[in-house]
């Protein structure tokens, strides 16, 4: 997802290798995370963007570290319960789309659906989860700019090959 001018702005940007991350957020929830085009980082301008960017980046120089962020709940129910399903996959592990699904009694379709709507991404690994013929996609198929992101989140958790 990309940022458009009907969006409210950042409350920070931090940058990972090759990408970044904005934060949208408000005094007490993270609102949305987004993946975003290299570019300049934007300082935090309250106290919960700026635990998001030292979580964010703790996570960068450390795969195994675990998020504590408070998430506005957002979603419908079935989105919550493959983002809840989603976020048990351990680190350097991955799940087809269909695993998830069965385990949800659902369709892959609709897992890859809820996986794209994800408003909290690194939080809410959806990255672990993979088509039944290789990577599939991320971010709902925003191109190989997504994609490349994803590998990378894969190898930097050590899921190797996935």
């Amino acid at each position: 997802m990309t940022k458009t001018a009907a969006q409210p702005a950042f409350q920070a940007i931090t940058l990972a290798p090759g990408f970044a991350l904005g934060i949208r957020c408000d005094g007490d929830e993270i609102i949305e995370i987004v993946y975003l085009p290299p570019g300049p980082a934007q300082a935090p301008t309250t106290p919960l963007a700026a635990e998001a960017v030292r979580q964010i980046q703790a996570y960068l120089a450390d795969p195994g570290f675990v998020f504590g962020l408070p998430l506005r709940p957002s979603g419908t129910l079935f989105q919550r319960r493959v983002w809840q399903q989603i976020s048990a996959i351990p680190r350097g592990q991955v799940l087809r789309y269909g695993d998830v699904a069965k385990a949800l009694h659902s369709g892959p379709r609709a897992v890859g659906g809820a996986c794209g709507a994800n408003p909290f991404p690194l939080v809410v690994p959806c990255h672990r989860v993979v088509s039944a013929s290789g990577l599939g996609g991320f971010g709902r198929n925003g191109g190989d700019f997504l994609l490349d992101i994803k590998r990378w989140l894969l190898r930097h958790e050590g899921c190797t090959p996935c």
